[in-house]
């Protein structure tokens, strides 16, 4: 019998959520998907260290100032990651615009653009990225206007159907809800324990994956965020699933038979909703799990891409 991902690829399009070069190329996912923590990760491995150093040496070249020279660095560091990356997957790879710009629609805009041209410049072509943007309602009216640009978007950080909704209304190419971290949140505010039928980040994804499919959205589906390959199992199906290279080296050591659970062709019937920018905001603001997972991971990117900035200035300052 072939193993539980075997299974699992027949059914749903795997994306590894990772920059580990070695994981990539020996778990052959379709795309991969970075943000700042798995970048700044990357970079702290030998296989990056000619790389910072080159990204260095670039940085020493630039005019300006120095808060620009660094984030400059910093999204050349990020765009060689994800280049090293597009190597090794056919697909896409995702590349996060600052966190620090989550509610700037103007200058998430620029910088999603900044991303693809610098891609371009080393021969990566546009259909090979995503632009990842936190989906506040800045960030999904940028991606509305990047989608227009024929920059395909993945939009993440989504805890709520009113976030989902709105980014399918500005045709946005594929979301990221997340499903460990809304475990989390209930795990913690009610002391339970779930079972995977019963998880409320899994059942957000159902949810979100009938809306679309019953309203005919053509955006694209992909969970993340796992915490075990319960969860994984009881969304397979889904249009995609990005996953951990330890959950996915569980599923592929695994064996016994993988049910679909989600199907175009069997979702539930759901009626459209209006969701404007009072709607989205109200609707966020009412649910307390989407409001704190939503800010909490912004100030953990954020804080990510700060230290990865600090690591530069500190470099730049010792070959000065």
């Amino acid at each position: 019998m072939t193993s539980k991902l075997e299974q699992l690829r027949a059914m749903t399009t795997v994306v590894a959520d990772t920059g580990d070069i070695e994981a990539v190329r020996r778990l052959k996912p379709v795309d991969c998907t970075t943000n700042p923590t798995i970048v700044l990760k990357a970079l702290g491995t030998p296989m990056f260290a000619d790389t910072v150093t080159e990204a260095i040496r670039w940085g020493q070249s630039q005019g300006g100032s120095r808060e620009g020279v660094v984030s400059a660095v910093a999204d050349r560091l990020a765009i060689s990651v994800g280049a090293a990356l597009s190597e090794l997957v056919p697909g896409r790879v995702s590349t996060e615009v600052d966190a620090d710009l989550s509610f700037d629609t103007e200058a998430s805009i620029a910088k999603g653009r900044e991303i693809i041209k610098a891609y371009e410049a080393r021969g990566i072509a546009r259909d090979r990225i995503l632009i990842k943007l936190a989906s506040t309602w800045e960030g999904i009216r940028a991606a509305e206007v990047l989608q227009k640009d024929g920059i395909d978007c993945n939009l993440t950080l989504l805890f709520n159907k009113a976030q989902a909704i709105a980014c399918a209304d500005a045709g946005v190419f594929l979301i990221s809800p997340f499903v460990g971290r809304i475990l989390d949140w209930h795990v913690k505010a009610s002391g339970k324990t779930f079972s995977a039928e019963e998880d409320p980040g899994v059942l957000s994804v159902r949810a979100i994956y009938d809306y679309y499919k019953s309203n005919g959205i053509n955006t694209i589906v992909m969970g993340a965020s796992f915490r075990n390959t319960g969860e994984i199992e009881a969304l397979a199906g889904c249009d995609r699933l990005t996953i951990s290279p330890a959950l996915l080296e569980e599923l592929d050591a695994a064996e016994g038979t993988l049910e679909r659970k989600l199907s175009p062709e069997t979702f539930s019937k759901v009626a459209p909703v209006k969701v404007d920018e009072k709607a989205f905001r109200w609707m966020l603001n009412e649910d307390a799990m989407a409001t704190e997972k939503l800010s909490e991971g912004i100030r953990a990117f954020a804080k990510d891409l700060g230290s990865l900035r600090a690591m530069i200035d500190k470099e730049l300052k010792a070959a000065a």
